[in-house]
């Protein structure tokens, strides 16, 4: 069960979704059109700090609260998550009209190099090959990365390409992604000013 709420003003791209199920209750507050300030509020501190990342480099302000059930392990928040931060992201974006809607970015850190490119097309995929030299950063586990990004694929459906091309350390190539997916949606959210109101499709819907 799950009920969501948006809040926007004409020419805001902001929104304001909850989520609740039994195993987890996220609230997840956004500004398209942000400074890139954050706060958390999770109980997934790695997380927290990889979303900051795209918080910063995306200019997006974050709020995203999540009351989850970690006592058994970090899966449904971070699956979760994803899934309530793609809804937002879809409510504020609206109807797609002037945004420039492709993004790509390559970021490094140190050793390792990271490839995002995202769309905008209105159909989830999602194609990530992340060979994470360890099975965990901490105590959270790098399989989860996976979850996350699925489930805001397919609810921002978005056509999102992630690709690790180097790197040895495991926390550098997290970050160096969710870097690069920062600027990536920085890029394709931007509104492009000789695309106002035109929707940046041949078939004129996304």
């Amino acid at each position: 069960m799950s009920q969501e709420t948006s809040q926007a003003a004409a020419n805001d791209r902001i929104a304001n979704v909850r989520r609740d199920t039994l195993e987890t209750k996220i609230q997840v507050k956004l500004n398209l059109d942000g400074t890139g300030q954050s706060k958390f509020d999770t109980g997934v501190p790695f997380l927290e700090h990889m979303m900051d990342q795209i918080a910063r480099h995306g200019l997006i302000d974050l709020d995203i609260s999540c009351d989850g059930d970690t006592h058994i392990d970090d899966h449904h928040s971070v699956e979760d998550m994803g899934i309530t931060l793609g809804q937002a992201v879809a409510k504020a974006v609206g109807d797609k009209k002037g945004i420039r809607r492709y993004g790509h970015a390559y970021v490094p850190l140190d050793e390792a190099l990271s490839r995002v490119v995202i769309d905008f097309s209105g159909r989830p995929a999602l194609l990530m090959k992340v060979p994470f030299t360890q099975k965990r950063i901490g105590t959270f586990d790098t399989e989860l990365f996976w979850e996350f990004f699925q489930g805001f694929v397919n609810h921002a459906q978005v056509t999102l390409h992630i690709d690790c091309l180097k790197g040895e350390n495991s926390h550098h190539q997290a970050e160096t992604v969710y870097k690069a997916f920062g600027r990536a949606l920085r890029m394709a959210l931007e509104l492009d000013p000789r695309m106002a109101g035109v929707m940046p499709s041949t078939k004129g819907c996304l």
